[in-house]
């Protein structure tokens, strides 16, 4: 019996454990640097297949990094991200539906890290059940990162040096756009990303409009003081106003904005103290990040001194642009023509329509687009998703796995998710059928199964381990070191759940 056939039994004697632990994490459903449910879990289970886990890694409570030795030889890494969206909140259902207890503004799996998560954890589990009957020597590295969604952790873990020392990474993530179904990134890597919070503070609003240092008189009359939500408006709407001017009008980049609570709900006589306004930059290079950058930096400064308030800027994440390494791409590519594309039985198929007539839409006999259940060629799909793109872009989109590319040699791979024919549909259609066990599963066993194929030939390969380590150090060579220079964002007002009197509940807290 050959390892990959060791390494795809085992992901058919545990696929049962792969849909339950992917119901789980689903269920979980916790926000970015709040995962500590998901996080215990993963943790738990990791040393319970004989991993040595560092918890808090990189300063985070919600990291992890797991190894595991079979002797000496190359050590391979995986991840599992598991943070969940905010507003997304979903059951595992064909109906628009909270989960039991929650309204629709809790957080909810989207994309949906649950499975990227357990199907990075069942090819990393079968690698290691292939290692061990096999003799196959070496390691396997295995970092739980949270905060996806805001880019969070792989800048730190890898200004942490979380990622050196490997042979190789593999990077997953289910299926999200097209052309890239069932395939390999092969030139076009995912661009850089920047996201700060600028925190706006009225210390002194008693002074505001005060002639001579001559403080206003009755103390209520603080509130003609524009205060720190004024400013954070004044700030929304200029960074709206001046988005055209930032960048140039061609090229694929995105500038968003979100408003982080600050337990104002009294509307009291008094200005607001405080008000927190997140910026998520997604370009295709630095400068423009840096470009972008300025402008804001200035703009929030103007803004602070408009209104009477003082304004910090705290980093959220600095991250690279993605690394290319064909050699890669190419094992990860085999990989996944031996494994071939999801299969969905007839159970999965008529949730799929179930779904389809909850959104108002007519069932169709075959649900799902038909790149769900094909391969695309990597460079058949580079070529498409370079029709779109100006000539000198050379990145695009946005994912922070591109950290890690600087650190080892890299692919990027997508295993399709369902995705209806004859939308557009409501994002909980997407959603429930994420977390619907039927019709997940699929993705997360082709995923485990790819997985754990491409790490047995870099792990038993030397030859491609060779030339993927030449191709990286030749493609690395004057590259940005590690960016990140600050502290986990931690301690802002991320949402999340709580437990109170009431209950389990979820929070946008002060």
């Amino acid at each position: 019996m050959s390892h990959d056939q060791t390494a795809g039994d085992w992901v058919t004697a545990h696929a049962a454990d792969l849909s339950d632990w992917t119901a789980t994490i689903f269920d979980y459903a916790e926000p970015a640097w709040r995962e500590y449910r998901s996080a215990e879990w993963y943790v738990a289970r990791l040393r319970a297949e004989g991993f040595t886990v560092e918890e808090g890694s990189g300063g985070m409570p919600t990291a992890f990094c797991a190894q595991w030795q079979n002797g000496e030889g190359p050590v391979v890494g995986m991840y599992a991200e598991y943070d969940a969206v905010p507003a997304n909140c979903q059951a595992a259902r064909p109906e628009q539906a909270p989960r039991e207890g929650l309204g629709y503004l809790a957080a909810g799996h989207t994309d949906p890290h649950s499975g990227l998560g357990i199907g990075a954890l069942g090819g990393l589990l079968a690698t290691k059940a292939a290692m061990e009957r096999h003799g196959i020597k070496g390691g396997l590295r295995f970092t739980g990162e949270p905060a996806e969604k805001v880019r969070g952790s792989k800048p730190i873990h890898a200004a942490a040096g979380y990622y050196d020392g490997l042979a190789a990474m593999l990077s997953f993530h289910p299926f999200y756009m097209l052309p890239l179904c069932n395939t390999v990134r092969w030139d076009t890597q995912c661009g850089a990303a920047y996201s700060m919070i600028y925190r706006f503070r009225c210390d002194a609003p008693e002074t505001w409009g005060a002639r001579d240092g001559a403080p206003i008189p009755q103390s209520h009359s603080d509130i003609r003081a524009p205060g720190a939500n004024e400013a954070l408006v004044a700030m929304y709407q200029a960074g709206k106003s001046l988005r055209d001017s930032m960048l140039p009008h061609s090229g694929g980049w995105s500038i968003s904005e979100a408003i982080l609570g600050a337990g104002q709900a009294t509307a009291d006589n008094l200005p607001a103290r405080q008000a927190d306004l997140q910026y998520m930059i997604r370009v295709p290079d630095l400068a423009m990040a840096e470009q972008v950058t300025t402008h804001l930096d200035r703009t929030a400064q103007l803004v602070a001194e408009l209104h009477g308030c003082r304004v910090d800027r705290h980093w959220v994440c600095k991250s690279r642009p993605g690394l290319t390494n064909h050699v890669m791409a190419d094992i990860v590519w085999q990989a996944l023509q031996q494994v071939g594309p999801p299969v969905w039985d007839e159970a999965a198929l008529a949730m799929a329509r179930q779904v389809q007539t909850a959104c108002g839409k007519p069932p169709d006999a075959d649900p799902l687009i038909p790149e769900c259940t094909r391969l695309m060629d990597p460079q058949e799909a580079e070529a498409a998703l370079r029709r779109t793109l100006p000539p000198a872009q050379i990145n695009s989109t946005s994912d922070d796995y591109t950290d890690m590319s600087w650190h080892a040699p890299l692919a990027r791979f997508y295993i399709a998710r369902p995705a209806l024919r004859g939308g557009p549909y409501p994002a909980w259609a997407m959603n429930a059928l994420g977390g619907i066990p039927a019709t997940i599963d699929p993705m997360v066993q082709v995923a485990a199964r790819v997985l754990a194929c491409s790490a047995l030939r870099v792990l038993t390969d030397e030859g491609a381990r060779q030339a993927a380590w030449s191709e990286f150090e030749r493609r690395r060579a004057g590259g940005p070191p590690p960016l990140c220079d600050y502290p986990p964002p931690l301690d802002f007002a991320w949402p999340e759940y709580v437990e109170t009197v009431r209950g389990r509940h979820w929070h946008v807290p002060g």
